[in-house]
């Protein structure tokens, strides 16, 4: 095996293993949203809106931990216009994105 080889294994291993992190926290992240509603009502909106300040807050707590004085070794730097631009991108994403068919949404081509 080749070392240019075995970066790009490891490099693929390392974003699965982001990308099952990043579904986890979605999920944990859906479930207490749903949890919460279902406590009492909420207009839809005012909910989002919930979620929408929780999110800045998260950044700007995680941002000041990244800051002039890192008190954090991951090396990541908050850059606010270019991380606004990304997380509005990632939000305009999930509006317009289209939901994927299920086995069970399929037409039926035929008998078995």
């Amino acid at each position: 095996m080749t070392l240019h080889h075995h970066q790009r294994r490891l490099a693929e291993a390392e974003a699965q293993t982001e990308s099952r992190r990043q579904a986890a926290l979605e999920q944990a992240l859906t479930l207490a949203f749903w949890d919460a509603l279902e406590r009492g009502p909420l207009p839809p909106m005012a909910a989002l809106e919930a979620a929408a300040r929780t999110v800045g807050t998260l950044y700007r707590q995680i941002a000041s931990l990244h800051g002039p004085a890192p008190r954090c070794g991951c090396g990541w730097q908050p850059e606010p216009d270019e991380d606004l631009i990304r997380l509005e991108a990632m939000l305009a994403a999930a509006l317009i994105e289209r939901p994927r068919p299920s086995l069970a949404d399929l037409p039926v081509a035929g008998r078995a």
